[in-house]
């Protein structure tokens, strides 16, 4: 079970699940999970007092005490530089402030630390922040992750771009597909032309929208992101608002515009799309891949594409049921909510004394508590960012 190919708190949650049903012993299990006894206990405490949310949320690592680095002389050369020059970064602030007062040369700050003090001064507008990336992916072996995106329109009042698949590996693009609106049909259609051509991904990179994404459920949950889940393919959400997550993808969709801007090409164009797609998989070397042309490094995934996909198949440990039309599940007497997007579908109890974990495939949804009846959605985003 390498810690590579499953999201941390993912591990913590199956750790607890191990140690606590009385299957393994403490030592047992942090010996199969890979981490220490401290660490074993720590989680196993977590889950006791808050249940499966409190294993899955990372606690906050703020100090209780934040120590205020450079002296105040550096502090307030810094504060009155930024204020004049209200565009400059840290690093900037820095150096110049450093240049023109030779004498605070010898203090030893970093940028993080002028950047953290300006923060703590609110002299970095809101504007201004810029999120982390959430995860740096780099995939060892193609058909590992695929990323799928729309091309975003370019210029005022212009459709939407192509739809684009792409080889994190390799960089292949394996579709680049004209459709004229981003419906769950034609984006569904597509897909199943490329997995009956391709084979399946392990994982597929989204974003945050449409037709694979729905806001207004719990866990963004749409028709085609089910669909995607019963082929066994594992979903994982990009940033939100941060494009740099699927930066493969948005990095080929910037080599397409500047094709079509210079060779007057046109993204309604499918027969023009064909062709840009053969020269970038088998003609262009691509610098990130030592510039070798995509086609070099891929090859067609050895997991087949089911038509119909039979129903998941759970654990032994997880009792399976069917929920109602309404996505409801009517289990020890009680009725509960589960998910209207999974209305009809098969879901596995995994029973832990009073607290029972719902799961949908392999994702967990839910935690029951059969004393206090409650009935709690796990954090809003089941597809959490793998670690690479």
């Amino acid at each position: 079970m390498a810690w590579k190919r499953m999201e941390i708190s993912e591990q913590r949650l199956k750790f607890v699940m191990a140690a606590s049903d009385g299957g393994l012993s403490m030592t047992e299990a942090c010996g199969q999970f890979g981490v220490s006894r401290q660490t074993g206990y720590v989680w196993l405490k977590r889950y006791r007092e808050g249940g499966a949310r409190a294993v899955l949320e990372e606690a906050s690592r703020r100090p209780h005490r934040i120590e205020v680095a450079g002296s105040e002389q550096l502090r307030q050369a810094i504060q009155r530089l930024r204020l004049d020059k209200p565009d400059w970064g840290a690093r900037k602030l820095l150096r110049v402030v450093q240049a023109k007062h030779p004498e605070l040369k010898q203090e030893k700050i970093s940028a993080t630390s002028v950047h953290r003090m300006l923060d703590r001064q609110q002299l970095i507008a809101p504007e201004d922040r810029r999120p982390s990336a959430l995860q740096r992916f780099e995939r060892k072996e193609p058909n590992e992750l695929w990323q799928m995106d729309f091309k975003g329109p370019q210029g005022f009042n212009r459709g939407q771009g192509p739809l684009s698949m792409q080889d994190d590996y390799s960089r292949y693009v394996l579709a680049l597909k004209h459709l004229e609106n981003m419906q769950m049909q034609g984006v569904k259609r597509t897909m199943e032309e490329i997995f009956d051509t391709c084979g399946l991904p392990t994982f597929l990179l989204i974003d945050h929208g449409t037709p694979w994404y729905n806001s207004w459920n719990p866990w963004g949950l749409t028709e085609l992101s089910i669909w995607i889940l019963m082929q066994g393919v594992q979903i994982i959400l990009s940033g939100v608002r941060h494009p740099q997550t699927q930066g493969k993808i948005e990095r080929m969709h910037g080599s397409l515009q500047r094709a079509i801007r210079k060779r007057k090409g046109r993204v309604e164009d499918q027969a023009w799309l064909d062709e840009f797609r053969e020269e970038y998989n088998h003609l262009r070397p691509h610098e990130g891949i030592g510039m070798v042309v995509p086609a070099q490094r891929w090859q067609p995934s050895p997991r087949r594409y089911q038509p119909q996909p039979r129903e998941w198949e759970y654990p032994s440990s997880c009792e399976v049921h069917r929920l109602s039309g309404q996505g409801q599940l009517q289990w020890q007497k009680r009725r509960w909510e589960i998910s209207n997007a999974l209305r009809g579908q098969t879901v596995g109890l995994r029973v832990n004394g009073e607290r029972v974990l719902v799961y949908f495939c392999n994702v967990a949804l839910r935690e029951f508590n059969l004393r206090s009846g409650q009935n709690i959605a796990l954090p809003a985003n089941p597809f959490r960012l793998l670690q690479s």
